[in-house]
């Protein structure tokens, strides 16, 4: 059993990654978005490496890694927002990385999916199917949910990226593995801004509060301590009690950009929501539930006649 100390502990990381969807927003107002992954990114660098040890992970690993987590997800995440993607539908979208996930570690790693696991990606694509319906009716643009999609698909690689790794006999801790990849992105998010976004840049609106807020808020609270406190959990609990708390960032995710930004969702993008967090739940918690069944029919006594 999880102490309350650490529940309220998971509560507040959750938290503070759903919060991460309005200042991301807040941030790109003056800060391109490159330019804010950059930044980001150069924060975490030379404040983790100071206090983070490196984890026993090939350098040419942390780079991969990196870029499909940190590149990859953020750059695209960051351009959707920008093009109007509504920071509460993002964290919703960006979830269907649990199931991208399944399908990048079947085709990479062999590995197979149980039935449930079927169903939950049945579900959640018909959640996403709904969302996307909802896109044509709304301020929602393509471009901008077809970005947060290949969010998503960078996410899932660069979790495949880690179970590769981890066949391999090493499980190097996350911290240390976010703060190491970090100087890998600051060279590719510097060449993109200055190429596509210098003519963007302005010393004034990179010094206004939001500005630095959003920095700051991204580096230290959302990567530094979210990603610290959570592998702190995980060494002191399994897996299968402190990963469901994820479950809620879209929860968190919804109800601050309903609070700071007045966002609303429409019918079909409740649908949407409630169908691919459906099917996140039957992903998370159906193979255990199913096993328990099993174990419970095969021990369960037999009446006699």
């Amino acid at each position: 059993m999880m102490p309350w100390f650490d529940r309220f502990i998971a509560l507040g990381i959750v938290a503070v990654w759903g919060f991460n969807f309005v200042v991301i927003k807040w941030g790109l107002a003056g800060v391109p978005p490159f330019l804010l992954g950059g930044l980001r990114f150069l924060a975490v660098s030379l404040i983790g490496m100071l206090i983070v040890p490196r984890p026993r992970l090939p350098a040419g690993w942390l780079a991969l890694y990196g870029l499909a987590m940190g590149f990859g997800q953020f750059s695209c995440l960051f351009l959707a927002i920008k093009l109007g993607m509504p920071a509460g539908i993002a964290s919703i979208v960006l979830q269907s990385q649990a199931f991208l996930t399944l399908i990048i570690a079947f085709l990479w790693l062999k590995e197979s999916f149980s039935p449930l696991q079927v169903l939950g990606l049945v579900i959640g694509f018909a959640g996403l199917w709904c969302l996307a319906y909802a896109t044509g009716s709304t301020t929602v643009s393509w471009l901008g949910f077809g970005l947060t999609l290949c969010a998503a698909a960078s996410w899932a690689f660069s979790n495949v990226v880690i179970r590769a790794f981890i066949r391999r006999g090493h499980t190097p801790a996350m911290l240390g593995v976010v703060v190491w990849c970090s100087p890998f992105l600051v060279v590719p998010f510097g060449l993109f801004s200055w190429g596509l976004e210098r003519e963007q840049i302005h010393l004034a609106a990179l010094l206004q509060f939001k500005s630095l807020f959003a920095v700051g808020y991204l580096a230290v609270v959302a990567s530094l301590f979210g990603y610290g406190q959570w592998a702190r959990l995980l060494s002191r609990h399994p897996a299968n009690i402190v990963a469901p708390y994820s479950l809620l960032v879209p929860l968190f995710g919804v109800l601050s950009a309903w609070v700071f930004l007045g966002e609303r969702l429409s019918g079909w993008q409740w649908a949407g929501a409630g169908l691919l967090l459906g099917g996140l739940v039957v992903n998370v918690f159906g193979p255990g539930l199913l096993g328990r069944w099993s174990v419970y029919n095969g021990r369960r006594p037999r009446l006699q006649r």
